[in-house]
């Protein structure tokens, strides 16, 4: 069952520009330009996209905060502007510059107040907040006003407080942004936890690309409004030609570096001391093997390709090799 159904979302917007030194002219621009999306209950999802994308317009359509120019928007199976108070109650929201907690209040107080909000019976509400508790470790700070809390502290209460009633689906909207290494393990553990739950579906839009390859097996990039990949982050290194890479240190150099089916290689560094194979067919065991029988191997090492080199190039509208992370390109030159 789809708890998140959209059909050629649309989101326009009517600018001032200027058109000469001392005139202006009105232009209309297309902030989402014909959203197809299908998320089903339980899913977590990673919807991304650069600056400008149409990212946050479209989680404020979907949360009933912006009216769509056009299209059909169904969430929980509602209209998210006309029965936006309905809505509410079903799903939680986390956007990282907008808070939910009473700022003088004690962490403790605020999640009390939102079972009053929220209507929540005593006991499902203790039960999960028990939950929280204990995944997110807020019973060091639970009695500190919000106000004097750090950032990770506070970004732990914003998660609890957005899960107390229960919701179907939660919105996330950068919620590791600016948070400590500890905190922003503490925040990806908690999400994985939920996700493998299945109570919730989760929408996570983020700028930190390794918060979608621990979190969501599905991947939605966005451009210029319009939808540009939806699958499997494997689906698009496919697409995009990044593969893993294979880099042997070798004892003695070769004279002729091997040709390897299914391994292409694709430098050779160190004086020939050191080879770099690309994977395609072939498996790291297929290329160990072939060349354990060629020379002494001293070390080899896995180098897996980088998220953020595949969505850079995607964004610029560029398929083909990439190169990683570590400076090796992905193919030859």
């Amino acid at each position: 069952m789809n708890v998140i159904d959209v059909r050629d979302l649309r989101k326009e917007f009517t600018v001032r520009v200027k058109a000469g030194r001392l005139r202006r002219e009105k232009r209309t621009v297309a902030a989402v330009a014909g959203v197809d999306l299908r998320v089903e209950r339980g899913e977590l999802l990673g919807y991304i996209g650069p600056n400008g994308a149409g990212k946050s317009t479209t989680l404020k359509m979907l949360t009933g905060v912006l009216t769509p120019t056009s299209g059909q928007v169904r969430v929980c199976g509602l209209r998210p502007v006309p029965e936006r108070t309905r809505l509410a109650l079903r799903v939680g929201v986390v956007f990282g510059q907008r808070s939910q907690l009473w700022w003088d209040l004690p962490l403790r107080e605020s999640f009390d107040l939102l079972r009053h909000v929220y209507r929540v019976p005593a006991a499902a509400h203790a039960a999960r907040l028990r939950r929280c508790r204990d995944l997110l470790d807020l019973d060091a700070f639970a009695d500190i006003p919000v106000r004097q809390l750090s950032l990770g502290q506070r970004m732990r209460g914003e998660l609890t407080a957005a899960l107390l009633h229960g919701p179907e689906v939660l919105f996330l909207d950068e919620p590791t942004i600016g948070l400590d290494v500890v905190s922003r393990q503490a925040v990806r553990g908690f999400l994985a936890e939920l996700g493998r739950a299945g109570d919730t579906t989760l929408v996570l839009t983020t700028h930190d690309l390794a918060d979608i390859e621990r979190l969501c097996p599905r991947l939605v990039v966005i451009d210029h409004g319009r939808v540009v990949h939806d699958g499997s982050i494997a689906a698009l290194h496919d697409r995009y030609g990044s593969r893993r890479l294979v880099v042997a240190d070798l004892d003695t150099a070769l004279p002729q570096p091997p040709e390897l089916p299914g391994a292409p290689l694709l430098r050779v560094e160190a004086d020939g001391h050191r080879l770099v194979f690309a994977l395609e067919s072939a498996g790291v065991a297929d290329v160990v093997a072939a060349l354990a029988g060629r020379a002494a191997l001293r070390d080899v090492s896995i180098v897996e390709p980088d998220i953020e080199d595949v969505v850079a190039r995607l964004y610029a509208g560029k398929e083909g090799p990439l190169v990683n992370a570590s400076g090796i390109a992905g193919a030859p030159s």
